[in-house]
Formats: structure tokens, C-alpha cells, sequence
């Protein structure tokens, strides 16, 4: 899947960015796996504090405040701030609670995705994974986010 993704960007001409929290990297990590993917993958930026999120993308301290880490609000801003820094035509972005943990009104599984690319607002999404364990969570949002950029291209 992910060779595919990649020779599509490759034939439209796209360039691709990542800004993760909950994955740390593993979206960035499954798409520079594949040899040659330089071409195609500009950076990813690997977010997971809320000072890293404002500082490296520009979330806003009122949208952390207001909506938490974990929404999608904050997914938006992630992607776009990712557009914004860097040489990026596409940009997917997530947030979200991998566990253990959660809360009544954040439960573990929760993950929010942006995906940005061109001038228009965000495409923002959130997938209920469930309670699958930490490392189940992390690679199903691995793979919604590799999805989401497949079928934005």
C-alpha cells in the first residue's frame, strides 16, 4: 500500500509532510521505509507535547486550551501549521490517545486526523479504535493516516 501511495504522489508531482503525536513518527517512519521515497517525503514533524505542537506547527494555546490536545480542531491546525513549514503539497496530521488511559469524555483509542494540502481549510476526522492497547491503537492510526493520504491523492 504505502509503495503505492508513494508513486502516486510521485506521479502528480506531490510532496508529502507528517505531523504526529500519539504515532511519534511511525507514519513518517512507514513512508521512508520504502527506498527512494526521498523524492516524495519532504519531513515529518513528531509533536507530542503541546509545547512542541505551538513552538514547531503554531497551535494555538486558546485551541489547546479550549478543545485539548486530542480533537479536531487541534488535528486542523497541526496539518496546516505542517503545510506551512515546509516544502509539503500534502500534509496528514494525528492526535489522539493511544492508552492506557483516557477519560469518560476522551477514551483511550480516540485518534483525530487533518489532512491539508493547497490553500483550503483542513479536512479534519475522528476514529473511535477502542480500547485495543497501546500498540494496537498507535498502527491502526498509522494506518488510517496512510489511507487518508492515499485517498487524498
Amino acid at each position: 500500500m504505502v509503495s503505492e501511495l508513494l508513486e502516486a504522489a510521485r506521479t502528480k508531482g506531490l510532496r508529502i509532510a507528517t505531523a504526529e503525536s500519539c504515532t511519534g513518527g511511525m507514519i513518517a517512519a512507514a513512508l521512508t521505509d520504502i527506498a527512494g521515497s526521498s523524492d516524495v517525503f519532504d519531513r515529518g514533524f513528531v509533536t507530542y507535547s503541546n509545547d512542541a505542537k505551538m513552538a514547531m506547527l503554531g497551535v494555538k494555546p486558546a485551541t489547546l486550551k479550549a478543545h485539548g490536545a486530542v480533537s479536531e480542531e487541534v488535528a486542523a491546525e497541526m496539518a496546516l501549521g505542517a503545510l506551512t513549514h515546509s516544502e509539503a503539497d500534502l500534509v496528514v496530521s494525528v492526535t489522539g490517545i493511544a492508552g492506557p488511559g483516557g477519560s469518560e469524555f476522551k477514551p483511550e483509542g480516540r485518534v483525530c486526523f487533518g489532512i491539508a494540502h493547497g490553500s483550503g481549510p483542513a479536512k479534519t476526522e475522528t476514529v473511535e479504535f477502542g480500547a485495543l492497547g497501546r500498540v494496537q491503537v498507535r498502527q491502526a492510526a498509522c494506518d488510517h493516516a496512510l489511507k487518508l493520504l492515499q485517498s487524498a491523492i
